[in-house]
């Protein structure tokens, strides 16, 4: 099983400890660029299809809130990345 696949497996488990590094990790291995802008909000930009996914990136501490797992998730579903 590749990375990209136990990562996605694991966000679609919906933990309560997703961190931010594992996000973007799964997201870079999808083919997403992140684009950097003011504040915390992160785009993420996919090479080919130019999809986004807009993610708040959390702070102090980065684990990702099941808000923003959930906003993931239906991302990924609404650009057909997890029908693959």
């Amino acid at each position: 099983m590749s990375k990209c696949q136990k990562l996605l497996e694991r966000l679609l488990s919906k933990p309560k400890d997703f961190a931010w590094s594992e996000a973007v990790s799964l997201l870079k291995l999808m083919g997403f660029e992140v684009i950097y802008g003011k504040g915390s909000r992160r785009k993420f930009m996919h090479k080919k299809t130019k999809a986004l996914i807009i993610l708040h990136e959390p702070h102090p501490n980065k684990i990702m809130k099941s808000y923003a797992i959930n906003e993931m998730i239906d991302a990924l579903e609404g650009g057909g990345f997890l029908d693959e």
